[in-house]
């Protein structure tokens, strides 16, 4: 692996492992709500781009390495849309 990749090493009930330049991170579904539906061929699908961006196409989820390092300096918030009511005709 060159030291610019990232690559998911496993995924099993509990989250994600990632290694990103020899490094490994773990992404549990608590805080990482997204991939917990997710399927494998699409978490495999991890890209580094410009050094520090994590990026996953097929689900739309984009994460800086920083934020993996240091995530007190970088909240998650996840929340889901309310369901409008539906409109009698």
């Amino acid at each position: 692996m060159s030291p610019t990749e990232a690559e998911v090493t496993s995924v099993d009930r509990f989250g994600v492992r990632l290694l990103v330049r020899g490094k490994e991170y773990f992404l549990p579904y608590e805080e990482y709500p997204w991939f917990r539906e997710a399927k494998i061929g699409d978490i495999l699908d991890v890209q580094l781009l410009h050094e520090d961006h994590l990026c996953w196409p097929k689900l739309d989820v984009d994460l800086s390495v920083e934020s993996l390092e240091n995530p007190e300096r970088f909240p998650l918030t996840y929340r889901t849309r309310p369901i409008a009511p539906r409109r009698r005709r």
